[in-house]
């Protein structure tokens, strides 16, 4: 049983609820009916005012039972929506940051519980519930006379089999309009990120005409699947009324015949209406229906593919020792290896240069170390233990990581350096600041540590958000620092500060991985480590490889 099923099952107590309470709703939708046999039949015939008063105060009770029960289902519904919603959203979030680390985004993940969501909150999901009575309303018609009941069945077999064109004609629309969609709004915000470059080098105009293309491609879809949507739609509910009409008819004339009596009619219609009403419903809300199969397909994917991991039996903090032993990475089907047959090692108390061409595998490399590739030869082991052992969770306590590439969350200073801890400890926060001699830094801002980031901030400059992320790779004490180009937009100052902070974690007897091509990052390493297309091209003493 898949996660998804595992959630909806969690609800199993409120879906018998909601089909208990369907019970009572589709009996009492006879009330319509048998009013209007009894009043045309018995009312009517004998002019007895009494009886229709008494009749009406029933029915009027009826109908309040009929709003309470169907507030109650449909409140139910809303918290079977809501709580599959919540079981899901933090694993679905967290195989979405899995599977971004990979390279794999999948940025509407959340949309796609959200659609699930709104489909279960919706009024189809309580058609589906009221589908199977359809055939015990079809059966009632039946018990006024045969005629009549042939003619719901072949009109519902109808509705039906539009419902089934309308799925055929309309899924493929449907799915590629979500795609186009997607895709346009990826690029939109690729833009967005890009502006200062997009908007320097004059390339707005452009990069708006080529967002419109994809947009416009999406609507016409879109469009096309609303259009095909619509027209059985349409159909559907014309087609109910002239049914309703037909059986009018038709019951008119057995009334003429003397085989049904007046109230037999009307009741008749108003059975077959109910009876239709959750095809034509379902049928008015397919696009719903789609969209919520489509997203239940995504995510399955996602979570299949990006398994929760079991939680490992916690361990103490390791000691920086760091073995990689034949590790290679290997690229898309066809390309050579990324890393092939990767060995070095790294004992407390030193820093080990990683340098070589762009392309070479460095920052591959560097995901290697910090658990966000898995290689598919080799392992990698952190005082003995496999990355796997500690857990990413763990393994993140342990190891910090300064990116090629830096980014800051929604949140304060502090909160960034905190990792985006709820309570980030003050404490804490100053030392890994001090550590990365951002300190100073920091307090020349607005607001100091309180001062609000974000991931396109301009307050800082490039060389402050490498020092400001160093500061977050050394918050809780790592005994590894992984650091891939930590000195790309560092000043003199800044590579001093850096150099500094390399010292002291080798004094520490921890542990300095730096991945680099600059002379001035290499010159806190014991030894260096040259990477050529993938492979180790040399392993030694800084001095004797730099000779």
């Amino acid at each position: 049983m898949t996660e998804l099923s595992l959630s909806t099952a969690r609800s199993r107590g409120l879906l018998a609820a909601v089909a208990f309470f369907s019970l009572f709703s589709n009996l009492l939708m006879l009330t319509g009916p048998l009013f209007m046999l009894q009043v045309y039949d018995r009312v009517l015939s004998s002019r007895s005012e009494e009886t229709l008063v008494a009749l009406f105060g029933l029915v009027a009770v009826l109908y309040l039972l009929y709003w309470l029960i169907e507030f109650a289902r449909g409140r139910v519904m809303g918290r079977i929506a809501a709580r599959f919603q919540s079981a899901l959203a933090p694993r679905v979030f967290r195989a979405s940051l899995d599977a971004a680390a990979r390279g794999r985004p999948s940025g509407g993940a959340l949309q796609d519980l959200d659609a699930i969501r709104m489909a279960l909150g919706s009024g189809v999901v309580l058609a589906l519930f009221d589908l199977p009575w359809t055939a015990v309303f079809l059966a009632a018609i039946f018990i006024f006379h045969p005629l009549l009941g042939w003619i719901a069945v072949i009109g519902g077999v109808i509705l039906v089999v539009v419902a089934l064109l309308n799925q055929a004609l309309t899924a493929r629309a449907n799915r590629e309009a979500q795609r186009l969609g997607l895709e346009a709004a990826e690029f939109s915000r690729h833009a967005q990120e890009a502006s200062d470059y997009v908007g320097v080098q004059g390339m707005g105009p452009d990069i708006a005409r080529r967002w419109s293309t994809g947009q416009d491609a999406a609507l016409d879809r879109a469009t096309a699947a609303g259009d095909t949507g619509g027209l059985f739609g349409s159909f559907t509910r014309a087609f109910r009324l002239f049914l309703q009409s037909a059986i009018l008819a038709a019951g008119a004339w057995l009334v003429l015949e003397g085989q049904i009596t007046g109230g037999a009619m009307i009741a008749a219609s108003i059975l077959l209406g109910r009876a239709l009403a959750p095809i034509e419903l379902a049928i008015g809300q397919w696009p719903v229906l789609q969209r919520a199969r489509a997203a239940r397909a995504s995510l399955s994917r996602l979570l299949a593919e990006n398994p929760a991991p079991a939680a490992p039996t916690p361990l103490p903090p390791p000691e920086a020792r760091l073995d990689v032993r034949g590790v290679t990475v290997t690229g898309r089907p066809g390309d050579p290896p990324v890393l092939q047959n990767v060995t070095v090692s790294l004992a407390p108390g030193e820093a080990l240069g990683i340098i070589g061409r762009s392309g070479s595998g460095k920052s591959t490399l560097a995901r290697v170390l910090t658990g966000l590739v898995r290689p598919q030869a080799g392992e990698v082991r952190l005082g003995g233990a496999t990355l796997a052992q500690y857990g990413p969770d763990g393994l993140g306590r342990h190891i910090g990581y300064l990116p090629q590439e830096v980014r800051f969350l929604d949140g304060t200073v502090a909160e960034n350096i905190a990792r985006m801890t709820l309570a980030p400890d003050p404490e804490r926060v100053v030392e890994a600041a001090r550590k990365a001699h951002v300190h100073d830094i920091v307090l020349k801002l607005p607001e100091g540590y309180d001062t609000r980031l974000g991931p396109g901030d301009r307050r800082l400059s490039g060389g402050q958000k490498q020092r400001l992320a160093l500061a977050r790779a050394l918050y809780g004490d790592p005994v590894l620092l992984v650091l891939d180009e930590p000195n790309s937009a560092l000043d003199a100052e800044g590579s001093e500060a850096l150099n500094a902070v390399v010292a002291a974690m080798k004094a520490e007897g921890k542990g300095v991985v730096i991945m680099t091509h600059r002379p001035t990052a290499i010159s806190a390493c014991d030894r260096l480590l040259v990477l050529d297309a993938g492979r180790v091209a040399a392993l030694g003493p800084r001095d004797e490889i730099i000779r």
